[in-house]
């Protein structure tokens, strides 16, 4: 009887753990509807800026008006209705945007284009609302724009873009990843960022980066002569090289301006010294022979 009471703890246990390790690989397996989509980088391709959408205003626009060759835009590909992606990566962009110093409208554009044609610019204009509130930051209403469009028109800007996504007939839902794309002021792809939330310095490098020097401080640009972009971390690491070669010019110049003034000064009382010598000798006595 004892044998047996001490046995069954064991089996419970050793069945709570095939529940978790069950538990645990259905999560980290990847859903079927999503099996085999991603994203085709396709860096530093021109958009298809003649691709012609329909704005949260109910507006014919052209994908074009929104790159004025100036300001770098942020350009996502989403839906109103999405359950959950779409809202969470939405979310973490709003938020890491709201840290930033820089501001939408006037640094930058945000793009975001439907990736269902049958979304009305009705429920795009609430989409857009939202996230204009929740950003919270007057004077940028003019930078937020959500698209909707056709079939072709959606199609045109995803195969550029390297973006799939599939219909799911049965979850009545679209599947895809979460990405931006970080887009230059002419309208080609610079970046590709991933996920649902967003590192600050990395978003804020990737704008930088996609102005070609337009927005940004000196010390931004500093920055990006000695980080590059880590493809399998997603953000900038830094550059060994660069970072050596700064730290030493950064050395040479903290010397050069320490020792100025050591130098200036030694020049300075050396002066005197010498004058006085040379006075001495024109005025001191001659020797008879």
């Amino acid at each position: 009887m004892r044998g047996c009471a001490t046995i069954r703890p064991i089996w419970t246990v050793v069945f709570c753990l095939s529940i978790c390790t069950s538990a645990f690989a259905q999560l980290n397996e990847t859903p079927k509807e999503v099996d085999g989509l991603g994203v085709e980088e396709h860096l530093n391709e021109q958009l298809p800026l003649d691709t012609k959408f329909t704005d949260d205003r109910g507006l014919v626009i052209r994908l074009g008006d929104y790159f004025d060759g100036k300001r770098p835009v942020i350009l996502s590909l989403n839906y109103s209705n999405c359950p959950m992606l779409c809202q969470q990566q939405l979310n973490g962009l709003v938020m890491t945007l709201s840290g930033m110093e820089e501001s939408v409208g006037k640094d930058f554009q945000v793009v975001s284009i439907s990736i269902d044609p049958r979304e009305p610019h009705q429920r795009a204009a609430q989409t857009r609302l939202r996230y204009y509130q929740d950003y919270d930051r007057p004077g940028t209403a003019d930078g937020w724009h959500f698209l909707v469009g056709t079939d072709k028109s959606i199609l045109k800007v995803a195969k550029a873009t390297g973006f799939q996504f599939r219909y799911v007939p049965e979850r009545k839902e679209y599947a895809h990843n979460a990405v931006l794309m970080l887009c230059t002021p002419d309208g080609r792809i610079s970046r590709y960022i991933y996920g649902v939330q967003f590192d600050e310095p990395t978003l804020r490098l990737s704008l930088v980066e996609a102005s070609e020097g337009k927005i940004g401080t000196t010390m931004d640009q500093i920055i990006l002569t000695c980080f590059m972009y880590d493809e399998t971390a997603g953000r900038y690491g830094p550059q060994a090289v660069k970072i050596m070669q700064l730290g030493a010019f950064t050395t040479i110049v903290c010397l050069a301006v320490g020792l100025f003034p050591f130098w200036v000064l030694r020049r300075r009382t050396s002066s005197p010294r010498s004058d006085n010598s040379n006075q001495a000798g024109r005025h001191a006595p001659t020797q008879a022979t």
